[in-house]
C-alpha cells in the first residue's frame, strides 16, 4: 500500500492544522491544548520536575518554552549546554511528564530576558541591523540554528517526541523593520533543519499593523492577548490574516512583569479564569503566559524603553499561578477548577509547596572597597582610550566596567561633572579620590557637582542594567557612550577596567583570599561577605536587604540577582535551596554600590516581600517618574 494511506492509520503519530474543521489534528484526531509557559533559564535545574509536575497536576496538556540565544552562546562559536543550560535535559523531563511542548526557539524572543535572547556579541558590529535581513544578523542567526535544531528535530512529535509545534521569531509586528524577507529567510531555515512536517507558528498582537508585518504565508498566525480583551474582538482579529485553522491564543496573560521603582502588578485570579472559559468554549487552543515565571538571575533580567528606559525586577514571579518559588496559588486553583469543566483533570494531589527556611539575620562584615581591588577582578591590564568606549567595544556582555581618569585641573569652587543625554547606560557610581560622590542614571540624573586638585583620580563604575528586550531600541549598547565633562569641557585619556567578578567569585574570591583591611566609610561600592550554616537542611529561603541600596547578591559563587530596595518595589531575593550548602557554611558575597547599613545585616525570610511595605527612603516612590 502507499505512504498516503499510513497517515490514517492509527500507529502513524501526526500533528497537523485543520483548515476545513478549523482545529488541530493529532493522530489525526481534532485536538486543542491547553498549555502554559515555564522558561527553564528561569528555574534551577533540581526545581525543573517539580514545576513539571504541578503544571501536569494542574490539567495542562503542554508546556510553552522559550529557548533564550545568548543563554547558550556566551561568545561567537562557544556553546553551552551543560547544568541549568542543558535544555535537552529540560525537554527529556516535559516527555516523561506526559506533557507536550510547544517550542520558541527565537532566534529573538523578548520574555523581559536580556536583549531578548540575542547575544551581546552580535553589537561588537556596531551598524548591525537586528531581526532583520542584514547578512551580518543572519550569518550569526543560522550557524546557532545549525547548532540548535538538530537537538529539537528528534523531539519532534512525529518523529515520535514530544514537540507539537515551533514558533518562528517573537511578536515581529511589534519591530520597526518589517522585513518579511527576514522571516522567509527564517521559515527556510527552520524547514531545512526541521523537515516539512512540523506545523510552525507566529505569534503577535491583535493590532492590524502588527498582524501585517509579523505575519507570513506559510508560518500559522496566532496571536496574544490577556484576561482584558474582549475575546470575541481578539479572535476575529486573528480571523483577518487565518481565516481558517484552529484560533490560538499564544500568550494568554496570568499576570505582569514588574519594573524598579513602579508598583507591584497584579491580576485577580476570577478575571483570568474568566478569559480562559470564554476561549475554551470556543473551542481555542490557549497558552498562559506565564504558568509559572521563576526569576532573572544573575544579569539576565532585560528592559523596556516607554519614554525612558525601564530595567525589569529580578523577581520574574508575574502574579503567575504558580509563583517565583514554585508554589500553587490560588490562581492556579481557580484554572484548574475552569479546566476541569472541558477535559478530566489528572488524579492524584496537587504537589504541596516547597518548605521554605527563615534562616535569620547573618552578619556580614566590609571585605574591601571595589576600587582597592581592581587588580583582582581585572586581571589584565586596563584598556588605554582617549575616549570611552563602550562594553561592547571592549567585549564585556554584562555587569560592571571601571572608567578612569584624572581632573586636568584644579577644581576649587564646585563645578559640575556632566554626562551628554544618553550616555550613561545604564547608572554610573562616581568617585573622586575614592570618595563616593554619587550616582549618575540613563534617563535620570546627569550632573553632580564636584572639588578637587588637578591630577585627582576619577573612577566611574558602569553598571549595565540589562538590554532592551522590546520595541525598536534592541541595539541598547551599555557603558559610557559619550564624553563626560568637566565645566562643559570633554574628559580624556582613560583607562577602562573590565571587571571579571563573577569569575573570581565563581573561584573562590573573596572567602578564600587574605582579609583586607578595608577602608572606614560605608557608602560607594564595596564588597561584604558573610557565613551561615542551615540546620541540617538546605531549604528554599528569601533574603531581605534592611537598610542597604542597591547591589548583587552571590551565595556559593551562585549569582541571585540584583537588590535595589531603596527603588522597590521587590524587597526580597529568592534564594534555592539547591544553592546552599548541607553541613558546611555557606559564603555569601555582596557587591553593594551606593551605601550600605552602619551594622551590615542580611535577613533570610520564609516568604517573599514584592511591594515595598514602608516607603520610609528618600527615593521616588513607586509609580513616579524619574
Amino acid at each position: 500500500f502507499t505512504v498516503p494511506h499510513l497517515q490514517a492509520s492509527p500507529l502513524a503519530r501526526s500533528f497537523q492544522l485543520d483548515y476545513e474543521e478549523d482545529c488541530f489534528r493529532k493522530d489525526g484526531a481534532p485536538f486543542r491544548y491547553i498549555s502554559g509557559s515555564i522558561h527553564y533559564a528561569r528555574v534551577p535545574r533540581l526545581a525543573w520536575r517539580d514545576r513539571l509536575l504541578k503544571m501536569y497536576m494542574s490539567g495542562l496538556s503542554a508546556v510553552q518554552v522559550y529557548v533564550p540565544w545568548n543563554y547558550h552562546e556566551p561568545l561567537p562559536g562557544l556553546y553551552d549546554f551543560a547544568g541549568d543550560r542543558d535544555v535537552e535535559a529540560f525537554l527529556d523531563l516535559t516527555a516523561e511528564l506526559g506533557l507536550l511542548v510547544i517550542l520558541r526557539p527565537g532566534p529573538y524572543i523578548c520574555a523581559e530576558w536580556e536583549m531578548g535572547g540575542l547575544p551581546a556579541w552580535l553589537l561588537w558590529k556596531p551598524d548591525i541591523v537586528l531581526r532583520s535581513s542584514d547578512p551580518a544578523y543572519l550569518a550569526a542567526v543560522d550557524s546557532w540554528l545549525h547548532v540548535l535544531l538538530p537537538k529539537i528535530k528528534p523531539r519532534l512529535y512525529h518523529h515520535g517526541g514530544n514537540i507539537i509545534s515551533v514558533q518562528v521569531e517573537n511578536e515581529y509586528g511589534s519591530y520597526y523593520a518589517c522585513d518579511h524577507g527576514y522571516l522567509q529567510h527564517l521559515l527556510g531555515s527552520f524547514r531545512a533543519l526541521l523537515g516539512s512536517e512540523v506545523v510552525l507558528f507566529t505569534t503577535d498582537s491583535t493590532r492590524a499593523e502588527e498582524l501585517r508585518c509579523g505575519t507570513l504565508q506559510g508560518l500559522y498566525a496566532t496571536i496574544d492577548f490577556g484576561p482584558g480583551s474582549n475575546v470575541t474582538e481578539a479572535f476575529g482579529a486573528q480571523r483577518q490574516v487565518e481565516p481558517k485553522g484552529p484560533l490560538v491564543n499564544s500568550e494568554y496573560y496570568t499576570g505582569w512583569l514588574d519594573y524598579w521603582g513602579e508598583a507591584h502588578a497584579s491580576t485577580s485570579s476570577a478575571q483570568v479564569a474568566r478569559g480562559l472559559e470564554d476561549m475554551l468554549q470556543l473551542g481555542a487552543s490557549v497558552n498562559m503566559y506565564m504558568f509559572h515565571g521563576g526569576t532573572n538571575f544573575a544579569y539576565w533580567s532585560g528592559a523596556d524603553f516607554k519614554d525612558q528606559y525601564k530595567p525589569v525586577t529580578t523577581s520574574y514571579d508575574y502574579d503567575a499561578p504558580l509563583s517565583e518559588a514554585g508554589d500553587p496559588t490560588e490562581k492556579l486553583f481557580a484554572i484548574r477548577t475552569i479546566i476541569s469543566k472541558f477535559q478530566p483533570l489528572p488524579v492524584g494531589p496537587m504537589p504541596p509547596a516547597t518548605p521554605k527556611y527563615a534562616y535569620g539575620w547573618v552578619a556580614l562584615r566590609k571585605y574591601a572597597n571595589l576600587l582597592d581591588v581592581l587588580d583582582v577582578l581585572c586581571p589584565s591590564r586596563p584598556i588605554q582610550s582617549q575616549f570611552p568606549l563602550t562594553f561592547e567595544a571592549i567585549k564585556q556582555a554584562h555587569g560592571f566596567v571601571v572608567y578612569r581618569t584624572q581632573l586636568p585641573w584644579d577644581v576649587l569652587d564646585p563645578t559640575t561633572l556632566e554626562a551628554h543625554p544618553h550616555s550613561v547606560c545604564d547608572r554610573g557610581y562616581v568617585m573622586l579620590q575614592k570618595e563616593y560622590q554619587g550616582t549618575l542614571e540613563r534617563d535620570g540624573q546627569r550632573e553632580l557637582h564636584v572639588t578637587g586638585r588637578a591630577g585627582d583620580t576619577l573612577d566611574v563604575l558602569l553598571e549595565n542594567m540589562g538590554r532592551i528586550n522590546f520595541g525598536a531600541n534592541t541595539s541598547d549598547f551599555k557603558g559610557l557612550l559619550g564624553n563626560l565633562s568637566l565645566d562643559s569641557s570633554p574628559l580624556s585619556n582613560w583607562l577602562i577596567y573590565p571587571l571579571a567578578i563573577d569569575t573570581a567569585i565563581w573561584e573562590g574570591w573573596p572567602h578564600a583570599a587574605l582579609p583586607k583591611s578595608s577602608g572606614g566609610g560605608r557608602a560607594g561600592p564595596a564588597f561584604y561577605t558573610g557565613t551561615f550554616e542551615t540546620p541540617g537542611i538546605a531549604w528554599d529561603t528569601f533574603v531581605k536587604f534592611p537598610g542597604w541600596s542597591k547591589g548583587q547578591l552571590w551565595i556559593n559563587g551562585f549569582n541571585l540577582g540584583r537588590y535595589w530596595p531603596r527603588r522597590g518595589p521587590q524587597q526580597t531575593l529568592f534564594v534555592p535551596g539547591s544553592v546552599l550548602h548541607v553541613g558546611r557554611p555557606n559564603n555569601i558575597t555582596v557587591l553593594e554600590l551606593e551605601g550600605a547599613p552602619a551594622t551590615p545585616l542580611l535577613l533570610f525570610l520564609d516568604r517573599p516581600l514584592f511591594n515595598r511595605t514602608l516607603s520610609r527612603s528618600h527615593e521616588n516612590t513607586p509609580g513616579s517618574s524619574h
